[in-house]
């Protein structure tokens, strides 16, 4: 499981970083932080990371 979400997590950073220099503007995707596909897949890095602190911390608790 945790390798799925390292997975999905560093092609969600890559996308983010992608839209963000605006190499995905020739699909119609604005460049920059302004866009909500940037903001979507930074939101989902970042509910990775928190979903695996908590699996960390419940697992060293037990």
């Amino acid at each position: 499981m945790t390798k799925i979400l390292e997975m999905i997590g560093l092609v969600l950073v890559a996308i983010m970083s992608l839209g963000f220099v605006g190499l995905l503007q020739s699909i119609g995707i604005p460049i920059g932080a302004s866009n909500p596909l940037f903001w979507g897949c930074a939101g989902g890095t970042l509910m990775i990371i928190i979903y695996r602190k908590r699996k960390r911390k419940q697992e060293g608790k037990e």
